[in-house]
């Protein structure tokens, strides 16, 4: 079993998932969203976000993270935010040597639902039937949980075609 954080990174507000992975069995260990004060500067606003994803690694101990690209936006202000917080959520799994992957929306929507043009609504439906019991509070949640399960796919793929090479 592997334990995965799904990441879809914000300066606003982040979204976190965990999930365990056994073979091609999903369970829902936890998931949140960190929310930074919209007024404080960003620095303060970068560090909060870093101590948060430190917290939440040292007490979920994932082995492996995911982390959701970011889009680029007819705002540049707000797109160059972004990549500061998703900077953060790179760097805190990978300072506690956790192998990190980076996936699109669009990946993430056709992993999760079988189309890159899902909804945000679609992404929640499935997000909720592949994790039972899971209790999803926010849209931010529910979208690194996304990220997780995308990497869980991933990850399944890219086992099956080491161990077939590994045969061969």
């Amino acid at each position: 079993m592997v334990r995965l954080l799904g990441i879809d990174p914000g300066l606003r507000f982040t979204g976190w998932g965990l999930v365990d992975v056994d073979g091609n069995r999903l369970c829902h260990v936890a998931d949140g969203v960190i929310a930074t004060d919209g007024d404080a500067p960003v620095p303060e606003r970068l560090r909060c976000l870093h101590d948060s994803l430190l917290d939440l690694v040292r007490r979920y101990g994932p082995r492996e993270a995911a982390v959701e690209e970011t889009y680029v936006n007819r705002n540049g202000a707000s797109t160059l935010k972004l990549g500061y917080a998703r900077g953060v959520a790179l760097l805190v799994p990978a300072l506690a040597g956790i192998a990190v992957s980076e996936y699109g929306a669009m990946a993430v929507k056709r992993a999760v639902v079988g189309t890159g043009a899902a909804s945000k609504d679609q992404v929640e439906m499935m997000v909720r039937r592949l994790l039972p019991g899971a209790t999803i509070r926010r849209a931010d949640a529910s979208d690194a949980l996304a990220v997780a399960i995308c990497h869980a796919h991933h990850r399944a793929s890219a086992l099956r075609v080491s161990a077939g090479t590994r045969m061969a």
